[in-house]
């Protein structure tokens, strides 16, 4: 496949505005956020380590490709397995940079790791953006139930798309569309994902990895359903 699809490397802030044309409001949002990333990193495993001195490229890039393949009127977004807050919080940075007001737009980022959540509430107060983070296991109704409506649903790297899927089926019941972020093998675990739900996707090529896609993944639903 041709690569012409994909960004220049994006090592700083520069470049980031420059390809994604952000306000220098949300570009010192980020700046913020690298920098309590950094210095929490030291004690807690929040993202690799050989990919810390490529915060812009590798994880604010990567997150930030998502926007432009959600509607404009997208309001309410849910990330799954936030981790240390990519796709998901890096998302809510750059909506709050559109002149939304916080009761137009609401981002729920779902994390069960209790230290995960807490720096997620740290860039998120140092930033002044609003989330609500939800520290329990996606799986659980309850996490479910605190969930109304949904627009968009998100996911990096956080298991095969079978189980992907089955995890956030009840959101798509709720009227979501998927946007997850994938690597190498994809294409496997769509297959495998088909013979257990039904459901419309396609690949996007991701604009910072050549082996990575986004599949944008819609109208949800078990294969026993589909037969009644």
């Amino acid at each position: 496949m041709s690569t012409d699809h994909l960004s220049p490397e994006i090592k700083n802030k520069e470049p980031f505005q420059e390809y994604f044309k952000v306000s220098r409001e949300t570009l010192e949002r980020l700046v913020v956020f690298e920098s309590i990333l950094k210095k929490w990193q030291g004690t807690i495993n929040l993202v690799s380590p050989g990919s810390l001195d490529n915060v812009w490229h590798r994880h604010f890039a990567d997150s930030a490709q998502v926007l432009s393949l959600a509607p404009e009127d997208a309001r309410n977004w849910v990330d799954l397995g936030s981790g240390a807050g990519f796709p998901g919080l890096v998302l809510a940075i750059l909506r709050a940079g559109r002149g939304l007001e916080s009761d137009q737009v609401a981002h729920v980022l779902i994390e069960s790791d209790q230290r995960k959540a807490a720096f997620m509430r740290e860039v998120a107060r140092q930033t002044g953006v609003t989330v609500d983070i939800i520290v329990e296991r996606i799986e659980l109704s309850s996490t479910h139930d605190r969930i109304s409506s949904v627009d968009i649903i998100t996911a990096r790297a956080l298991a095969p798309m079978s189980r992907l899927i089955g995890l956030s089926a009840d959101l798509f019941a709720k009227g979501g569309l998927g946007l997850f972020l994938k690597g190498r093998g994809v294409g496997d675990e769509v297959a495998f994902a088909k013979s257990e739900w039904r459901f419309d996707f396609r690949l996007v090529p991701s604009v910072t990895d050549p082996e990575g896609r986004i599949v944008v993944v819609e109208n949800v639903e078990t294969k026993a359903k589909s037969k009644r």
